[in-house]
């Protein structure tokens, strides 16, 4: 390549159309504080989204860690090994402990199914994530917790308008995370939100968000500083205006990418969900034992051709210091997490991906296995 290509590469609308929002800013001399755009903004995401209670963050992290605070959550939360680290560190900085689950082998989520087995006394809430989009058993998950008593929050920071039969996957659980980062399929350069089921509870959030205030003088909890400003609730009012032709590319790239890469042996693509309107926010591989380089060797091949892929997610959480000496980040506990940790790539995708540079990605992976088996016939003859 003759220009660096990455995993990802943010959204980016026409500068000029971004200036008047700035002129308005700069007249309304207001920059931070539930101003103009922030409350537009959460307004029009609302209802993009198809969620009746959403409250803006100016990040991810934020969002997550006012939630485990909204819900009150103590002592043992479930969740993944297999996520951003953001996740689990939510957790610490609420003197929560992780207990991390294996995850499923073909959706990369938390798997349902070995959650009741890590409940303890101790347990009060789950935390899922819906990982590249692909939407969790949230059925079964939801009536786990309802045995139990527990709480449900989704980190849902890759689900931004993802929805299984017909629905938002946004209205599961207690709570529902989602992240603008730059990097994200929507953003707002950084940014995030909570979504949540009825108004006491936003009420409750939107006064965490802002230390705790009330009112001018009234302060009802330890809150912290989590506010979204102006400028970056400008942009995503902008970004919305472009965000369904974004996902029309990425749909496109996603199936460019099958079409190219479908019959190469030791690759295996991620299925589509099924009975999902899928984000494609990610392209992710899994680089097995038929292909003739491993994962980490096709990574640096990849790179040395000016592609930066991405080994995500790896490694695993539970593998960290401040993690791995809990009981459940045992790794014979964790065998498939381990292994799809070992073999994941993700490719490049996002909307400005020109046709020839994605090509040109899936020629170099294919390419490897002609030289390979081109030299098995050598040494044959």
């Amino acid at each position: 390549m003759k220009k660096a290509v990455y995993v990802t590469s943010p959204l980016l609308p026409p500068l000029e159309e971004f200036t008047p929002y700035l002129e308005q800013i700069w007249q309304n001399k207001q920059l931070t504080n539930a101003g103009p755009f922030h409350q537009q903004l959460e307004r029009a995401l609302a209802d993009y989204l198809g969620v009746e209670h959403l409250s803006l963050f100016s990040n991810g992290t934020l969002a997550l860690l006012t939630a485990l605070q909204a819900l009150r959550v103590t002592g043992e939360v479930i969740t993944t090994p297999y996520s951003f680290v953001a996740t689990s560190h939510t957790l610490l900085w609420n003197d929560l402990t992780p207990v991390f689950v294996d995850i499923d082998p073909v959706t990369c989520n938390l798997d349902a199914e070995k959650i009741e087995q890590a409940i303890t006394p101790r347990t009060t809430a789950i935390m899922p994530v819906h990982c590249y989009g692909v939407p969790c058993n949230v059925e079964r998950i939801q009536q786990i917790a309802d045995i139990y008593g527990l709480k449900v929050i989704y980190d849902a920071a890759h689900a931004f308008g993802v929805k299984q039969h017909g629905r938002t996957v946004l209205e599961h659980g207690d709570l529902s995370i989602l992240s603008f980062h730059a990097t994200k399929v929507f953003n707002t350069i950084e940014g995030g939100a909570i979504i949540c089921r009825d108004a006491k509870m936003k009420k409750r959030i939107d006064y965490l968000k802002n230390f705790g205030f009330a009112d001018e003088t009234t302060v009802v909890a330890a809150g912290i500083n989590g506010k979204m400003n102006e400028v970056q609730a400008a942009f995503g009012l902008l970004q919305l205006k472009h965000i369904d032709s974004a996902l029309e590319k990425r749909a496109a790239l996603d199936a460019r990418y099958r079409e190219l890469l479908m019959d190469v042996p030791g690759v295996t693509l991620m299925p589509f969900p099924e009975e999902t309107e899928w984000n494609h926010a990610y392209f992710p591989v899994r680089i097995g034992d038929e292909y003739p380089l491993s994962r980490d060797e096709l990574y640096a091949l990849l790179k040395q051709n000016n592609i930066m892929s991405r080994r995500y997610f790896y490694p695993l959480i539970s593998s960290f210091p401040m993690y791995r000496g809990l009981a459940s980040a045992t790794q014979s506990l964790l065998p498939v997490a381990n292994q799809i940790a070992n073999e994941i790539l993700c490719l490049p995708i996002y909307p400005d991906l020109e046709h020839d540079e994605q090509e040109e990605i899936a020629n170099i992976i294919k390419a490897v296995t002609v030289s390979s088996a081109t030299s098995v016939l050598d040494e044959a003859v």
